[in-house]
């Protein structure tokens, strides 16, 4: 398996900071956690296909990436997954 690693730098913009005020008002998130919600909104604004984390509570987690995706597609944005470093993890096959 061929995994292309590269990294980008994204900026919280205008349109970021929209989308994770929605995660917000829908309730997915507290104001208290607008960090994790800025987090969700950098990577759907830029149409990563992964977030990998370890934030179980606000991020890897079933029911809440379903509320993420229902409020990306309301807004015109495209499905986003969330997976712990453990599930994409995968050793060389020498």
């Amino acid at each position: 398996m061929i995994v292309k690693r590269c990294i980008e730098r994204l900026e919280v913009t205008d349109e970021v900071e929209v989308l994770a005020d929605a995660y917000v008002a829908a309730g997915i998130l507290s104001e208290a956690s607008k960090n994790d919600a800025l987090h969700v909104a950098v990577a759907s604004v830029a149409r990563a296909d992964l977030i990998v984390s370890w934030n179980f509570r606000h991020m890897v987690n079933f029911q809440r990436i379903q509320l993420y995706n229902s409020v990306n597609l309301a807004n015109g944005y495209g499905l986003i997954d969330v997976r712990s470093p453990l599930e994409v993890a995968y050793e060389n096959e020498d």
